[in-house]
């Protein structure tokens, strides 16, 4: 998609969702919008259901930890980035809002049943909460995991040693 076309669509969905989409950038040739968390659904139902967007695929959900965001009561520690792709026009878009421990995030699996999975994934890694996510529980880490991997603050030894016995032939 030409850069062009990108400004366009761009500015299209400005125009439509002024009030909730709060800015928009280019990250290597590809649409980036900006939204707050409270206006998710709305941002990514339009970007659905609008026959110009027609983002139809949600190809990735991730988490973006920047701690020191922590003291800054406007933003979050985190960011949420929601990858889009419309194979109607042939074009991707991210959405990314700010997100914080404390406050959910709503959940979009009503929007993309394959946010379900990518949701749990980054609530196990950085402990960010999906209100109305169906299964929100551990995913990657064990159930008595205590903490988040993927915090830049996660501690990198542990309190416990591990090790492997051979005469038992499991890890004690």
């Amino acid at each position: 998609m030409s850069n062009d076309a990108l400004i366009d669509l761009a500015d299209y969905i400005l125009e439509k969702l002024e009030e909730v989409v709060t800015s928009y950038d280019f990250d290597h040739g590809e649409l980036t919008l900006h939204g707050q968390r409270g206006d998710i659904k709305r941002i990514l139902n339009f970007l659905r259901d609008d026959k110009e967007c027609a983002f139809r695929i949600l190809t990735d959900l991730a988490g973006v930890d920047y701690p020191e965001r922590d003291a800054d009561e406007n933003a979050g520690r985190f960011d949420v980035v929601y990858n889009l792709l419309s194979l109607r026009h042939n074009h991707r878009a991210r959405v990314k809002i700010t997100a914080d421990e404390d406050t959910p995030v709503p959940s979009v699996v009503d929007i993309f049943s394959s946010a379900g999975w990518y949701e749990r994934e980054v609530w196990d890694m950085y402990g960010v909460l999906f209100d109305g996510n169906p299964d929100l529980r551990r995913i990657l880490t064990d159930y008595g995991f205590e903490g988040y991997p993927l915090r830049k603050d996660f501690p990198l030894s542990g309190f416990v040693e591990v090790r492997y016995d051979e005469a038992r032939k499991s890890v004690i």
